[in-house]
C-alpha cells in the first residue's frame, strides 16, 4: 500500500519538528514547511494526500492558504489553530477545511483524526453503507429530489442539469441526507456517520459544512429544524 503523504505548515520549529517526528513514526511521509507561501510550492509540487495548516503561519496566513489548495484541488485539509475560537474554526471551515484540531493536541489523537479523514475520502460514497443497496435510485443509480440529482453510482451531482462540484466531505454529508428525506438527522448523528467521529466533536462543523452545501445545491433544499437538526426537503 503506498504510504500517505501529509504536508504539514507550521512556523513553530519545535512544534513542527515534533510533530514530523511523530507522523513519521507511524508510517506517514511528511513535507513540513514553515510558512504559508513555502506551504503552497509544496502542495503544488507534491500533491499530499492531505494537508494540516496552521491557522496563523507567516507570509500567507492558514485560512487563506486553505483557499488557495480548495480553488486547485478536494485534498483534504484540517486546520491546526491554538484557540478553540469560533472565529478561527469557522473561517477554517468556511474557507473548505474538512476538519480542525486545537493546540496542543495528543500526537495519537491528530493521527486518528488524519485516519478518519482519510477513510471518509477514501469512500465518500459510503456515508451509510454502499449507496447502490438504497431503496429509491432509479435504474441509472440515480436518486433526484426535484431539480437535484445525485448519481449514487458515478458520485455525481447536478443542479438543474448543471454539475455541481463537492468535495468528498460534501457528498458524504448529501449521501447522508439522502438515505432518509423528510427526515431531521441531528448533528451527533452527521458527525458520527459523515465524519467518523465515534466521540463527541464540535456541531459547528457540521453547521459550516451545512450551509457550503446549501449554496451549491440550493438554500431550500436543506431545512434546519432548531433544536433537533436538519433535514433534506423530500
Amino acid at each position: 500500500m503506498a504510504e500517505t503523504h501529509v504536508l504539514f505548515v507550521e512556523d513553530d520549529d519545535v512544534i513542527r519538528e515534533a510533530t514530523q517526528l511523530a507522523l513519521e513514526r507511524d508510517g506517514f511521509v511528511v513535507t513540513a514547511m514553515p510558512d504559508g507561501l513555502a506551504g503552497l510550492e509544496a502542495f503544488r509540487a507534491d500533491r499530499p494526500d492531505i494537508a494540516l495548516l496552521d491557522v496563523m503561519v507567516p507570509g500567507l496566513d492558514g485560512v487563506s492558504l486553505c483557499r488557495r489548495i480548495r480553488d486547485e484541488s478536494t485534498v483534504p485539509v484540517i486546520m491546526l489553530s491554538a484557540r478553540a475560537d469560533a472565529i478561527d474554526v469557522v473561517l477554517g471551515l468556511e474557507a473548505g477545511a474538512d476538519d480542525y484540531v486545537t493546540k496542543p493536541f495528543d500526537g495519537a489523537v491528530l493521527v486518528a483524526r488524519i485516519r478518519a479523514v482519510l477513510r471518509r475520502f477514501g469512500h465518500a460514497g459510503r456515508a451509510a453503507g454502499d449507496p447502490a443497496g438504497r431503496e429509491g435510485p432509479d435504474e441509472r443509480g440515480v436518486l433526484t429530489f426535484g431539480e437535484l440529482e445525485i448519481d449514487t453510482e458515478g458520485m455525481e451531482v447536478r443542479r438543474g442539469g448543471v454539475p455541481v462540484a463537492l468535495t468528498p466531505t460534501e457528498m458524504r454529508l448529501l449521501l447522508e441526507f439522502s438515505t432518509a428525506p423528510g427526515t431531521v438527522l441531528s448533528r451527533d448523528r452527521l458527525l458520527e456517520r459523515v465524519w467518523d467521529y465515534g466521540w463527541g466533536g464540535d456541531t459547528r462543523v457540521v453547521d459550516v459544512h451545512v450551509q457550503r452545501l446549501r449554496t451549491k445545491i440550493g438554500q431550500d433544499r436543506i431545512d434546519t429544524v432548531r433544536g433537533f437538526g436538519y433535514k433534506l426537503k423530500a
